[in-house]
C-alpha cells in the first residue's frame, strides 16, 4: 500500500486523518530533548540569563606609610640620591627609597588621591611576589635588635651641642679644651648623615672639633657646591672664627684636618682634593661612600677620571705621608660602579690584592676582604640591604680610637 502523500486519488476520511498523524509524529522531538516544565500549567517562563555581576571593588592598599602592629610611622620622605644610596634625615633615620615606602605624592592640584584612584594601583611593593622592602627591620639575631639607620644616642661626652657658626653646615667641639697652647686645633669635616655620624664620633673622640655637613639629594649636590675653590676655602676660615670666638684666644688655626664622608657624600670630597686647599687635608675616610661612573657598562670599565683625586691620596697614604680608610659593602646599584668596584680598584692602582678575611664587626657588619698598606686601609663587608649601608657609620668610632687619635694626637677637651 502507498504511503499517503504518495496517493493519487482524492483523499478521503480516513486517508486525511492517517496524513495528518504521520505530520504531528514527523514533527514531535525526542522526550529526552524536552523540558518538563516547558508545558507545565501556569509555569513562569524562565527568564533569559542575567549579564555576571561587575565584581567588587577592590579595597586600597594600605598606605606603607601607616605604621605597622603599632610601630611609629617613617619619617618625612625625601628622594632617594642619584647614587643609590639613601640619605638620612637629621635624626639618623633613613629617608625614603623611592619604592612608595612613605605617604604618596599629591597630585598637581594639590589634593591627595581618592579611595577609588587608589584601588586602581596595583599592589604596594612589598605585597609583590619576589619584592624586597629596605624598611624591612633587620634581623635582631643579627643586629643585636638595633638598626644601624636608627642607633641609639649614646650622649655628648665631653662636646657641646650643634652650632651653626660654619658658613656651611653644623659643628661640635668640647667644652673646654682641644685646643693648643698656640692655638692649633683638629677638625674633621664629615658628609651625609651628620647626625648619625655624631653618634659614633663621641664614643672615641675628645678633642678634635666635628663638622657635619648635609646637602640632600646624591652625590651631584656635594659636587656642585664643592666646586667652586673660595667655597671649602670660606669654609675652613669660618671654622677657625668659630674655634677663636669659643676659646677667647685671638688667634687660632687647622693644625690636622681630615674629610669623611658616608654614601654620596663623596661628591664633595672629590672637588675638595682637587683644589689648591685639598693638599692640607690629613685624613680620608670614605664610609662605603666612593662610586663612579662606567666607561663601558658592559665591560664594568670604569670612568678613571672620577678617581684620580683618590688614588693619589691613596699613593700618598700608602707611603705613610697621610690617612685613608675606606670600606665597602656588596651593593650593586644600577648604572655604575659599586664601592667594592672603585674600592678593588684603587688597591689595583697600588699594585695589591685584598686578601679574604671573615669577622663580625660592629652593627652587625661582616668583613669579607682587607687589604693594608702603610696608613692605607680597606674593609670589605658582605650585605646588600638598607640597614648594611647604614651600619658602615658605625665604623667611624673605630677608626677614631684605632687611627687618628694615635696619628694626631689632638689635645684632650674636657667638660
Amino acid at each position: 500500500m502507498k504511503h499517503p502523500l504518495q496517493a493519487r486519488r482524492t483523499p478521503g476520511r480516513w486517508a486525511l486523518l492517517s496524513l495528518l498523524a504521520a505530520t504531528w509524529w514527523l514533527a514531535a522531538p525526542p522526550a529526552a530533548a524536552q523540558d518538563p516544565a516547558a508545558g507545565a500549567p501556569g509555569a513562569q517562563p524562565e527568564p533569559p540569563p542575567a549579564a555576571p555581576a561587575a565584581p567588587p571593588a577592590a579595597a586600597p592598599q594600605a598606605d606603607s606609610s601607616a605604621p605597622v602592629d603599632g610601630a611609629p610611622p617613617p619619617q618625612a620622605d625625601s628622594p632617594p640620591p642619584v647614587d643609590g644610596a639613601p640619605p638620612l634625615q637629621a635624626d639618623g633615620a633613613p629617608a625614603a627609597d623611592g619604592a612608595g615606602a612613605g605617604a604618596p605624592p599629591s597630585s598637581a592640584g594639590g589634593a591627595a588621591p581618592d579611595a577609588g584612584q587608589r584601588a586602581e594601583r596595583g599592589p604596594a611593593r612589598r605585597d609583590r611576589p619576589g619584592a624586597t622592602s629596605s624598611r624591612a627591620a633587620p634581623s635582631k639575631k643579627r643586629r643585636g635588635d638595633i638598626n644601624p639607620c636608627m642607633t641609639p644616642d649614646p650622649g655628648w661626652g665631653v662636646y657641646d651641642r650643634w652650632s651653626r657658626a660654619p658658613s656651611m653646615g653644623q659643628m661640635i667641639m668640647p667644652h673646654r679644651g682641644g685646643v693648643t697652647k698656640r692655638g692649633g686645633f683638629d677638625v674633621i669635616i664629615h658628609f651625609h648623615g651628620h647626625e648619625a655620624l655624631r653618634k659614633e664620633f663621641v664614643k672615641t673622640a675628645d678633642g678634635a672639633v666635628l663638622v657635619g655637613i648635609d646637602l640632600g639629594i646624591g652625590s651631584g649636590a656635594y659636587s656642585s657646591a664643592f666646586s667652586a675653590p673660595y667655597v671649602f676655602e670660606n669654609l675652613l676660615d669660618s671654622i677657625e672664627r668659630a674655634v677663636a670666638k669659643k676659646t677667647g684666644k685671638k688667634k687660632v688655626y687647622i693644625r690636622k684636618l681630615g674629610l669623611s664622608a658616608w654614601s654620596a657624600g663623596y661628591g664633595a670630597i672629590e672637588q675638595i682634593l682637587r683644589q689648591k686647599a685639598g693638599k692640607r687635608v690629613d685624613a680620608l675616610v670614605l664610609l662605603d661612600s666612593l662610586h663612579a661612573g662606567y666607561a663601558d657598562e658592559q665591560q664594568h670599565k670604569l670612568k678613571v677620571a672620577q678617581l684620580e683625586p683618590f688614588i693619589a691620596f691613596a699613593r700618598r697614604a700608602a707611603a705613610g705621608e697621610a690617612f685613608m680608610f675606606m670600606s665597602h659593602s656588596s651593593i650593586l646599584p644600577p648604572g655604575y660602579a659599586s664601592t667594592a668596584e672603585t674600592a678593588n680598584f684603587i688597591v689595583q692602582q697600588l699594585r695589591g690584592k685584598p686578601r679574604g678575611s671573615s669577622r663580625r664587626d660592629v652593627l652587625g657588619l661582616e668583613m669579607i676582604q682587607r687589604y693594608d698598606r702603610g696608613d692605607f686601609h680597606l674593609r670589605g663587608y658582605t650585605g646588600d640591604d638598607k640597614p648594611d649601608h647604614c651600619a658602615h657609620l658605625g665604623l667611624m668610632a673605630d677608626v677614631v680610637r684605632v687611627h687618628l687619635k694615635p696619628r694626631w694626637k689632638t689635645p684632650q677637651g674636657r667638660r
